[in-house]
């Protein structure tokens, strides 16, 4: 089974970076296929931090990297991350689809400008992800194939500046504008900087899944985020579900062998939206100070609470998860009692099913099991325990996981209790 994708089955934040990095070394090519840089994938390598926004997570192992269609990208971060690659392994083996769309300097003053008015707060991280995505949608989008010609780049800003310019004065209130000479200026620049990586990510792509390699699709973001099955509005601005990774690859649904979804031990969520196990006490300051639970990408501290196994069973259904990877383990570590909510309780009612209703979700009440705690293991601890095995972990935990997968009718391939590499457990191989 030598085609896997990895997504997010909570809100995002779930620890994708370092799973994926995790699973590079078997991989031959990884692909990241949707959203921009607001995601953040962290990874943790001999004490060492390297945060990539765009990048595929697999840069560490130097693997054949691409940046599907399904991305949209902002050139200075790109090139910023490229040259940080290049400078601390000497190369990057990078293809970045001709297809992709840009995220220019007007999508992040505009992303601003329109939350500045919105009555229904989403919570954007203002780096223009949303405004590039509506305009990819409303066919007004810059490709990365549009940067290789200066005279068609020329007449797109024509028609696309004046609009800009006009939504930003009269429906948005402000006093910022823009000019086509220095959008052009700015495209050309940062286009003969990445112009040595762009191509037809598509056929790359299907070679390598016709040559028997193994293929990593790295997703964003998290289920319950994304803009057709999550929170709505309260969600990012594109398909950060498995089915994503067929759109924004170039591949046909018949070549993903196996998903694989990614959970916290609990759940976060950054901004805005219905979150209905979080936990407003001390328990959720706790997890958020252990979990060191703040944005990669915004510094943003993260709302915490227990499990939420509707949530889940909602993610495995839409991703059609074959296996789940479970992260931060050791964050729950030294409390007594852990809770995990299998159903809601709404206006009398019982709900098992993941509701499209905000008004349900934000009134819903979680009903919960509670399961016995384990001890607060330091990490010298952890790392016996991982090289010895699964069965080393304390009882307590294991009955937890148990648990999880009875709920997500699933089995867990893999379980981590902290960032390093070595802080991995292993339970099946995923190729």
């Amino acid at each position: 089974m030598p085609c896997v994708a990895i997504v997010g089955a909570q809100f995002g934040d779930e620890g994708k970076g370092k799973v994926v990095d995790y699973y590079s070394k078997d991989a031959d090519v990884v692909i990241r296929f949707q959203g921009g840089c607001n995601a953040g994938h962290t990874v943790v390598v001999d004490g060492n931090e390297f945060k990539f926004h765009l990048v595929p997570s697999g840069a560490i192992y130097q693997k054949k990297l691409i940046i599907g269609n399904g991305a949209v990208l902002d050139l200075e971060t790109l090139t910023n991350e490229i040259e940080e690659v290049k400078s601390k392994f000497k190369k990057i083996d990078l293809l970045i689809s001709d297809r992709a769309h840009v995220t220019l300097p007007f999508h992040k003053i505009l992303d601003g400008a329109e939350e500045s008015i919105r009555s229904c707060k989403v919570g954007t991280t203002k780096r223009g992800i949303g405004p590039t995505y509506s305009d990819k949608i409303a066919r007004f989008g810059i490709r990365i194939v549009d940067l290789l010609d200066k005279n068609l780049l020329n007449e797109k800003l024509d028609a696309i500046i004046p609009q800009k310019n006009s939504i930003l004065r009269y429906v948005c209130k402000s006093d910022d504008s823009l000019t086509k000479d220095e959008i052009l200026e700015y495209c050309l620049k940062y286009a003969e900087k990445i112009k040595p990586y762009i191509g037809d990510a598509s056929i790359e792509i299907n070679r390598a899944i016709k040559e028997g390699k193994n293929v990593l699709f790295e997703g964003a973001q998290g289920t319950l985020l994304d803009v057709d099955q999550g929170t709505y509005p309260f969600v990012t601005s594109s398909n950060t579900t498995a089915g994503g990774a067929c759109v924004g690859s170039g591949v046909g649904p018949k070549v993903i062998d196996k998903v694989i979804g990614v959970i916290k031990a609990y759940i976060t969520r950054v901004g805005e939206g219905p979150m209905p196990t979080e936990l407003n006490d001390s328990i959720g300051e706790l997890l958020k100070k252990k979990g060191n639970e703040f944005g990669a990408t915004t510094g943003r501290p993260r709302r915490c609470g227990w499990l939420d196994g509707v949530a889940l069973r909602f993610a495995v259904r839409v991703n059609g998860l074959d296996g789940l990877i479970v992260t931060k383990l050791d964050v729950l570590g030294g409390l007594n009692e852990i809770k995990i909510c299998t159903s809601y309780e709404y206006s009398g009612k019982e709900i098992n099913e993941f509701p499209a209703s905000l008004k349900i979700l934000e009134k819903a009440t979680p009903v919960y099991e509670t399961l016995s705690g384990w001890p607060d293991l330091s990490k010298e601890e952890y790392k016996e325990i991982a090289d010895k095995g699964y069965y080393a972990l304390p009882k307590e935990m294991r009955n937890y996981l148990k648990r999880i997968e009875e709920i997500a009718g699933i089995p867990i391939y893999l379980v981590s209790f902290g960032q390093d590499r070595e802080a991995t457990i292993s339970l099946r191989e995923i190729f």
